[in-house]
């Protein structure tokens, strides 16, 4: 059985035209007809044009067979539809000609009905079987993209939720309050969001990748980690290592988030000023991630108890970031923060 199909019939021969339609009407085509190249140019750049098949005739007035399929051939739009030409030349030279450009097959006329047949089934098919089999590779890449998507989210899930958990243990064992490393998190997605610069989406990475700042402190001994006393320089020196090991551990990834969070743990103590540590960057070179987290901890660090000190009020707190401002911390964050105090107050209340 014939595929459905629509042919586009040009010819400048009504009689010709007519024992096309007439011998191919058994399977049922649905039919458009030209008298001239130009013609059926101007077809094929209608908006409702969508053929399976172009039967051509060569000797035209105008713009004959051959160059009417050169142009159509040169449109992206419509240059993949088969073109059948229609002859009364069937001398190596013409159908040579025919082919060079870019037909896909000639008949001779007078037509012979099972022929023409043959022919038209054969290419129609076979165009629209490669019209569907380009459907299903754009579907099936479609399909993939959604897949991987999907695949991808549910990883980048699994890492915020292993990342929760890993810092929350860490939390458990140390001195620090209870929560503040899910309050970190909070003041540095809310100093994102207040940032003209910054997006949704840094927002998003700094809340899930933040509460990683302190990771390092695993590789720090228990004695020098938990002593209530001050560090000797040496120990000091030990301390500090919690960052530069926090990056090794974390900079070999390829997931955004666990490269954010290398970069937030590398640089979380590097002050504006530039004498902060593990390299005493300055101002802008210190990554924004960076700078915020060094704000957040600070911040919430002051307003809570600690084994060497009391909880500071809000206001203690934030006195003592602007005496900070341009030199420990970012002078445009901590006046976002002082704008919108009561915000940052109500997470660390």
């Amino acid at each position: 059985m014939a595929p459905h199909a629509q042919i586009l019939i040009v010819d400048d021969v009504p009689d010709n035209i007519q024992v096309a339609m007439n011998l191919l009407r058994e399977d049922s085509y649905e039919f458009s007809f030209a008298n001239s190249g130009e013609k059926a140019l101007s077809i094929l750049n209608s908006d409702d044009a969508d053929f399976d098949l172009i039967l051509l005739d060569i000797m035209m007035p105008g713009i004959d067979g051959y160059e009417t399929c050169k142009r159509i051939k040169a449109s992206s739009q419509y240059q993949d539809i088969p073109i059948i030409f229609l002859t009364a030349k069937a001398d190596v030279d013409s159908i040579a000609k025919a082919f060079q450009a870019d037909g896909v097959d000639y008949v001779t006329k007078p037509f012979h009905a099972a022929e023409l047949l043959a022919r038209v089934r054969t290419h129609i098919q076979l165009y629209q079987t490669k019209k569907w089999l380009e459907q299903q590779n754009i579907d099936l890449e479609t399909k993939s993209r959604f897949a991987q998507a999907r695949l991808l989210s549910e990883l980048e899930n699994s890492q915020k939720e292993l990342i929760w958990f890993l810092t929350e243990l860490m939390e458990s064992t140390s001195d620090e309050t209870g929560k503040h490393i899910r309050r970190v998190a909070e003041i540095s997605a809310l100093l994102a969001k207040l940032h003209p610069t910054l997006t949704d989406m840094d927002a998003d990475t700094l809340y899930h990748a933040s509460p990683m700042h302190d990771i390092g402190k695993m590789t720090v001994p228990h004695e020098i980690l938990h002593k209530p006393g001050k560090y000797t320089p040496e120990e000091f020196e030990i301390m500090k290592s919690h960052t530069t090991n926090a990056y090794k551990l974390l900079s070999g990834s390829k997931r955004k988030l666990i490269k954010s969070a290398a970069i937030i743990a590398h640089q979380h103590h590097e002050k504006w000023d530039g004498s902060g540590y593990p390299r005493a960057l300055k101002g802008d070179d210190i990554h924004i991630y960076g700078r915020i987290v060094a704000l957040a901890d600070v911040f919430d660090a002051l307003t809570h108890q600690r084994c060497y000190k009391p909880a500071w009020s809000v206001n203690e707190a934030i006195e003592f970031i602007k005496e900070q401002r341009g030199l420990h911390f970012d002078p445009e964050l901590v006046d976002l923060m002082i704008q919108n105090l009561d915000k940052f107050a109500e997470i660390v209340k």
